[in-house]
């Protein structure tokens, strides 16, 4: 960049003017004050979300002068510092003993229990003839969905559906239309994925 061209000559930067206050500007809420409030401070503990308009000269005064905790006892403080931990909100116990029917909110530890612990029981221990199947990963399980299929579907359903899926999207079946084509690159890809992990 050249600072010596001409161009810069022209550029003129106006000098922002001090603008008296507008009337409907509130005013310093200090008293004897008449200056535009135009800086906000708390009000303090148990009013919060509302402030004072000061000058700048008294919010800084009463910036230097705030105590959020004035009035607290020491304990009363220490309390607050420990329930800001967890943000002022209440908690309880996990767990407990199951025969008391100790209530967590709206149902039991022993109830939640056997509703959701179910599934990490070995598969030998389940209920009914289920053979135990191997689960999919993640990229496995979003190839599977490419082409609109379950988890569990053998090799065999998979082909079928690859077939069916290529022979309806492939352009020379849509008379030269492309607009499928990249949902086509991706059923080929998931297909040649599930293919792949199925082998081995």
């Amino acid at each position: 960049m050249n600072l010596k061209s001409p161009l810069f000559d022209r550029v003129r930067i106006k000098r922002p003017s001090k603008e008296p206050p507008r009337d409907d500007a509130p005013r310093c809420q200090h008293p004897g004050c008449s200056e535009a409030g135009e800086f906000r401070a708390p009000m303090g503990r148990l009013r919060e979300g509302e402030y004072f308009c000061f000058c700048l000269e008294h919010v800084r005064q009463y910036n230097a002068a705030y105590n959020y905790f004035s009035g607290m006892s020491a304990e009363a403080v220490a309390q607050f510092q420990r329930d800001a931990i967890i943000g002022h909100r209440p908690t309880w116990a996990i767990g407990g003993n199951s025969k008391t029917g100790a209530f967590y909110g709206k149902w039991s530890f022993s109830s939640w229990q056997a509703d959701h612990l179910r599934d990490f029981e070995p598969a030998d221990s389940r209920a009914g003839d289920m053979q135990h199947k191997p689960r999919d990963g993640a990229a496995a399980l979003k190839a599977l969905n490419q082409l609109g299929l379950d988890e569990g579907v053998d090799m065999t359903v998979i082909k079928a559906r690859y077939k069916d899926l290529v022979k309806r999207l492939h352009p020379d079946a849509n008379a030269g239309d492309r607009s499928n084509e990249e949902r086509l690159r991706e059923i080929i890809r998931a297909y040649n994925y599930l293919r792949s992990i199925r082998r081995s």
